[in-house]
């Protein structure tokens, strides 16, 4: 029997093809723009790491495993540095490299690439099989990410009710732009912390909603919420939260036919950044004792864990946070100060022998 011919691509070849594919999936919907372009970012520090003018065909486990310790080591330019770096984006010879979910994250996007170009003829063997580089486990969440307590979560839902009184508008002739009236940002903030801490959406889902999303049906409130992978799921809305979206739209007027549920007071779209001002804003406003930096993913897994921590069914949790795998909600799941102690003295096995013995109890010795 002849070998496989292979197609003798260059890495950079390989991953302007490959990206190329990725990008034309968002067009069926198959994957969002958003998972796109993290793809493309992946496979462009692949090509640069691994040499873009070698043949892909080439690569061995060894080379795979080389450019994975090469990103593990690379800075994450995300994060904010201590000290005199703090807030610059600039090193200060502190960085730690790459987080475990971004050496993760990583691995998955050079192995989607290998598995096309062993389908695609580019490779004789996928070198991912050979390779032993593993991200470190899981456990070294950054604080902001990590989910709030009950008391923390309370407090950042508080204070977006009870909003501080806002600062007296200056007049005459140097007064600066007034906000529109009917761009109450107050009001809009605390739907963004109950919809964040309460349903836990990807913030991509937040400023992508629609006021044609939420509708009533039965009496109920629900969300269409549109996700990754063009995949859809309705999610009813607590009381609470359809009560502070119904204050929101009493107040919000869509300029220009504007259809975003979430306006700037310019009337615009919020954008990504611009949820997490919004949350440091409501932050500002919470008792210290109670306040606790965090993100919006932060705020995610503030959901995942309180719910499942409830004993809300897990496949429910999994349909509000929409994901298609039970499995994934592992990564979501963060642990709560005494919750062991409380499963402990509440142990559902033991709860029938604990009623008998308070009802002999009061029955008395000569029951």
């Amino acid at each position: 029997m002849l070998p496989v011919q292979v197609n003798r691509l260059t890495v950079q070849e390989a991953g302007d093809r490959y990206v190329e594919l990725v990008r034309a999936k968002t067009v069926t919907g198959a994957l969002s723009p958003a998972t796109a372009e993290v793809y493309a970012r992946d496979v462009a520090t692949f090509v640069r790491l691994a040499g873009p003018d070698r043949v892909l065909d080439d690569l061995t486990g060894e080379d795979v495993d080389a450019v994975l310790l090469a990103f593990a080591r690379k800075p994450d330019e995300r994060r904010k540095s201590d000290g005199q770096g703090k807030g610059t984006g600039k090193s200060t010879g502190k960085d730690t490299g790459q987080s475990a979910a971004s050496q993760a994250r990583f691995r998955r996007s050079v192995s989607a690439l290998f598995r096309h170009a062993t389908s695609a003829g580019w490779v004789h063997l996928d070198p991912m099989a050979a390779s032993s580089v593993r991200a470190r486990e899981r456990g070294g969440l950054r604080p902001e990410r990590r989910a709030l307590t009950r008391e923390q979560a309370e407090g950042l839902i508080e204070a977006a009710g009870s909003p501080a009184a806002p600062p007296a508008e200056a007049t005459g002739s140097g007064a600066g732009r007034r906000r529109r009236a009917d761009q109450r940002t107050d009001v809009r903030d605390a739907l963004v912390v109950l919809l964040l801490t309460t349903l836990g959406p990807r913030v991509s889902e937040l400023v992508r909603a629609n006021v044609e999303d939420f509708y009533t049906n039965d009496g109920v409130r629900y969300w269409r919420i549109f996700g990754k992978g063009g995949r859809t799921r309705d999610v009813p809305l607590p009381d609470a939260v359809a009560a502070a979206l119904d204050a929101y739209l009493a107040v919000r007027a869509g300029g220009d036919g504007e259809k975003a549920l979430l306006l700037s007071w310019r009337g615009r779209r919020l954008a990504r950044g611009d949820v997490q001002a919004v949350i440091d804003r409501v932050q500002r406003q919470v008792d210290p004792g109670r306040r606790r930096a965090v993100t919006p993913h932060g705020l995610r897994h503030t959901t995942a864990t309180h719910l499942l921590a409830d004993g809300t069914d897990m496949d429910a949790v999994r349909r509000v946070l929409g994901h298609s795998d039970l499995s994934t909600l592992g990564r979501y799941r963060d642990d709560l100060p005494g919750e062991l102690e409380v499963a402990m003295g509440s142990h559902p096995l033991l709860r029938r022998r604990r009623g008998q013995a308070g009802r002999n109890d009061q029955a008395g010795p000569d029951a």
